[in-house]
C-alpha cells in the first residue's frame, strides 16, 4: 500500500507543480495529499480511525465485541465512547424539537460510529440521517456499520440547496486545506512547495498580501495558518441552513488565542500510526495533515450568512450540559475509563471545542447552558 500510494500521489503533485511554475501554494498541496481520488490519505483504502492497536478497548460494539484498530492513525471522541454521541444526541434532540425539523445532516462520518450512537438513542425521532463524506473508503465503512438502520441512512453527492434540521461535524473543519504564511522581519510570505534537485518536496516562501486577520508582533519568525476553505464550508452550509442550527465539534481557539505570538509555529500537525509530527512534506498520502480551527473565523463567517451564534464552550462543559455524568454513573468500569478522557482537560475536554448557530431568532440550547464562552470570540 505505501508505494502504490506514495508513488502515485507524488507524481501527480509534481505534475501540477510544473503546471504551476514550479510552486503550489501549501492548501493546494495539502488538498492533493488528502484528496486526490484513490491515492489522497482519506480517498484511499488504508484504515485510519480508531484507538491504538496495543490498548484494550474499553468499548464494545453493539454486540459486545471489540472494534478492529489495526493500523489506524488516530482517535476521535466517537471511537473513544459512545457516551460522546448519546450526549450529543441530547442536543440534538432539542434542536429538532425547538425548530421542528427531523433531519440531521453529519459531515466527514469518519466510520460511521457517531450516527450509530446518535440513531441508536434516537430512533425514529430521526426520520433522515444525510452523510455528506468525500471518501468513497470510509463511506463504504461507515454502510457496514449503519446496515441497521436502512434506508433512515443515506449518502449525499451533493448538499440540498435548502437544509432544515441539525448539520454535524466531528472533526471536519481541521481537515480542510490550510493556507500557510510566514512573518519574517515584518513582512508576510506565503509559504508553498516546490522541488528540489532530487526531486522531493521541499518549502519555498513568496511575499504574499495575505496577513493574519490581527496584527501579530513577534521577535522571530511566525508561521501560522489561515483558513479560506473552512471559511467557505461555513459559509455555504449556513447560507443554505433555512430552519435548525449547525453544531461543528473540533479542536481549536479564539482568534485572540489562535494568532497569540508565543504560537510562533503554528498549528500544523500529521497523525501517522498514533504519532505527531510536523512533516506534512514526508510521507505524502499516508499521514493525516490537520490544523486547528479558529473559531472567531466561524462564527463571524456564519453571522455575515445570516446566523445566530446560539453558544461556543469547551468539550467537557458541553457533554457536561448534555448530561454525559449521568450517563457515566451508569455505564461499566472500563467505560466510564474511556469515557472520562472526553472530559478530562489535559486529554480532549478543554482542547476541543463545541459551537452551535442557528438559523432563526436566538435561544439557549442546553449544550451551553453553563460555561457558555461566546463573549471570547
Amino acid at each position: 500500500m505505501t508505494e502504490s500510494v506514495t508513488r502515485p500521489l507524488h507524481a501527480a503533485i509534481a505534475a501540477q507543480l510544473q503546471a504551476q511554475q514550479g510552486w503550489l501554494a501549501f492548501d493546494a498541496f495539502m488538498q492533493m495529499a488528502l484528496y486526490e481520488p484513490g491515492l489522497g490519505y482519506y480517498s484511499n483504502d488504508r484504515r485510519k480511525i480508531g484507538l491504538m492497536p496495543a490498548r484494550e478497548l474499553a468499548e464494545a460494539g453493539p454486540n459486545g465485541d471489540k472494534q478492529s484498530t489495526e493500523g489506524s492513525d488516530f482517535a476521535t471522541a466517537p471511537e473513544m465512547s459512545a457516551l460522546f454521541g448519546r450526549s450529543i444526541a441530547a442536543q440534538i434532540l432539542e434542536v429538532l424539537e425547538h425548530t421542528g425539523t427531523d433531519c440531521v445532516y453529519e459531515f466527514g462520518a469518519g466510520n460511521g460510529t457517531l450516527a450509530r450512537d446518535i440513531l441508536q438513542t434516537l430512533g425514529p425521532r430521526v426520520r433522515h440521517y444525510y452523510i455528506v463524506d468525500v471518501s468513497l473508503a470510509l463511506r463504504e465503512r461507515q454502510a457496514q456499520t449503519l446496515a441497521e438502520f436502512g434506508d433512515q441512512v443515506q449518502w449525499l453527492a451533493e448538499l440540498p440547496e435548502a437544509l432544515e434540521g441539525v448539520l454535524l461535524g466531528n472533526e471536519v473543519l481541521d481537515a480542510m486545506p490550510v493556507k500557510l504564511i510566514v512573518q519574517k522581519q515584518g513582512q508576510w510570505f506565503e509559504r508553498g512547495v516546490a522541488l528540489d534537485a532530487s526531486q522531493n518536496f521541499v518549502w519555498a516562501d513568496r511575499p504574499t498580501a495575505h496577513t493574519a486577520p490581527i496584527e501579530v508582533h513577534c521577535e522571530q519568525d511566525y508561521v501560522t495558518e489561515i483558513h479560506p476553505w473552512a471559511d467557505a464550508f461555513v459559509r455555504t452550509t449556513s447560507e443554505r441552513l433555512k430552519k435548525g442550527a449547525a453544531i461543528w465539534i473540533d479542536y481549536g481557539f479564539s482568534e485572540h488565542e489562535f494568532y497569540h505570538p508565543q504560537r510562533h509555529m503554528g498549528t500544523l500537525v500529521c497523525h501517522f500510526q498514533h504519532q505527531m509530527d510536523d512533516l506534512p512534506l514526508q510521507q505524502v498520502g499516508l499521514k493525516d495533515i490537520t490544523a486547528h480551527v479558529n473559531f472567531t473565523a466561524v462564527a463571524v463567517t456564519a453571522q455575515q450568512a445570516g446566523l445566530e451564534v446560539l453558544g461556543y464552550t469547551s468539550q467537557a462543559r458541553f457533554l457536561a450540559n448534555c448530561g454525559i455524568a449521568a450517563l457515566l454513573e451508569q455505564a461499566p468500569l472500563a467505560q466510564r475509563i474511556m469515557g472520562a478522557k472526553l472530559l478530562h482537560e489535559h486529554e480532549m475536554g478543554e482542547l476541543f471545542k463545541v459551537i452551535m448557530l442557528g438559523a432563526g431568532p436566538f435561544w439557549e440550547p442546553l449544550g451551553f447552558i453553563n460555561g457558555d464562552r461566546t463573549h471570547t470570540l
